[in-house]
């Protein structure tokens, strides 16, 4: 550690995460969504957290696209920036489940070894990996911007699946076939695992 921080102490909040949770009457969790782009993680989270609103859960969404567009907006798409995009979401998403909100997170996070990080920093349990499963070849079928072109064309670097590799989870908490089900269908299998786990009632 950095000299300048040996004199910082963490303050123990009065208000502790099991009272918050009690408060909102489900726990608090991350729920990481991960993918290939056009894998379907972010229309599957929004959806999820439409549905656990309408149970009156305390929910928020952390998105790729969003946070870059401010916590990260300093950062490319090179592996050192992509491992420190991942980093700084890993510890919002510490922060809001403290705070006992469902968060869900949507980022291609495409190394194994950046996510592992992220489980790692909260308790076993805490951290539920969602593997947003969809070939490639759909993927780009998806691609309304028009992404994988580019990529495929040399116009986007470090382009996942393309120029960059993807390592899909090799023991994810939940696969979710986003090729082969309905919106609806992966709803409804993210929610069932959500009660099957004692998280929402």
């Amino acid at each position: 550690m950095r000299n300048e921080y040996n004199h910082l102490v963490w303050h123990q909040s009065q208000v502790t995460r099991a009272c918050r949770e009690a408060l909102n009457g489900h726990k608090s969790v991350i729920l990481w969504f991960t993918g290939l782009s056009g894998a379907g993680k972010s229309t599957l989270a929004h959806a999820v957290e439409k549905r656990l609103y309408e149970r009156k859960c305390r929910t928020f969404v952390l998105d790729g696209d969003n946070v870059r567009h401010g916590l990260s907006s300093d950062l490319g798409f090179d592996e050192a920036d992509r491992k420190e995009n991942i980093r700084r979401i890993a510890q919002v998403a510490k922060l809001m489940l403290e705070a006992g909100h469902i968060t869900l997170t949507a980022f291609i996070s495409p190394f194994r070894l950046e996510r592992n990080l992220a489980r790692q920093i909260v308790a076993e349990g805490d951290f539920i990996e969602i593997y947003c499963k969809c070939a490639l070849t759909v993927c780009e079928q998806r691609d309304i911007k028009g992404l994988y072109q580019k990529a495929r064309l040399g116009h986007i670097a470090n382009f996942t699946g393309i120029s960059s590799p993807y390592e899909a989870p090799e023991n994810p908490e939940l696969i979710v076939d986003t090729d082969q089900w309905s919106i609806d269908e992966c709803v409804q299998c993210v929610l069932d695992y959500l009660q099957e786990k004692g998280i929402i009632h």
